[in-house]
């Protein structure tokens, strides 16, 4: 919004959703709330076309939900797999699938799906490593599939982000002592897996967002951009 685009703040939260798009209002900026559960095509379906309504056209879409249970292989349930692979994956491809006749009607767009550290640097949590190893065949098959149509997909990969994902205790996203960087043992354990020696700030990962959906990223698609300080090496 800081750089003059028009967003919708799509989520199933609608407290903090809403509190987004508020600020974003406050600073001047264009923004409306949409209510999203990305599981679910059809709600897909009215955010776009919402926002085209709204907006006039749809250019950016930033696949950015997410879910984890750290566990190791042995603990993991079915159904935390498939919560996992589901938001992860399904929703991201759902996402696509809507955006892409609006970014036709658009003459062009740009794709963001949320990689992370895991895409290439597997750890003991079957679920989420899978699902951020499949982020990077969806992009760069919707790549492939969508360049013809000016329409890029690329992904960013995050190391350690002092973020309450990892921090506090989410339902899709449970923390406890054992598991939370709150626990200066986890935190130091991150931090020393980051070779430039600190965690990586959240608005480093909206830079990278950024400069993908933007012009200056005409030509890059398919590209799995990583932001970690080292952490993947």
């Amino acid at each position: 919004a800081s750089e003059g685009a028009a967003v919708c703040v799509a989520d199933i939260n609608d407290e903090k959703g809403q509190a987004v798009v508020d600020e974003i209002a406050t600073d001047g900026g264009q923004a409306i709330y949409i209510h999203l559960d990305v599981l679910k095509a059809e709600q897909w379906a009215a955010a776009v076309a919402q926002a085209e309504e709204t907006y006039g056209s749809l250019t950016i879409l930033c696949n950015n939900a997410g879910a984890n249970f750290r566990v190791n292989f042995d603990e993991q349930t079915e159904e935390q797999w498939h919560i996992i692979m589901e938001t992860a994956l399904t929703g991201a491809f759902l996402g696509i699938k809507a955006a892409v006749p609006a970014m036709r009607r658009a003459g062009g767009g740009s794709i963001v799906n949320m990689g992370s550290v895991s895409s290439t640097r597997m750890g003991p949590n079957p679920g989420y490593a899978t699902s951020k190893v499949g982020v990077i065949g969806l992009t760069t098959s919707a790549a492939q599939a969508y360049a013809k149509d000016n329409i890029r997909c690329n992904m960013v990969s995050p190391g350690h982000v002092d973020t309450p994902f990892i921090r506090e205790s989410n339902p899709h996203s449970p923390n406890d002592w054992s598991t939370s960087i709150e626990n200066p043992e986890n935190y130091g354990r991150r931090l020393a897996a980051t070779p430039m020696g600190r965690f990586v700030m959240p608005e480093e990962i909206a830079y990278a967002f950024l400069f993908l959906a933007s012009d200056e990223a005409s030509m890059i698609t398919g590209t799995n951009l990583k932001v970690d300080g080292g952490a993947s090496l």
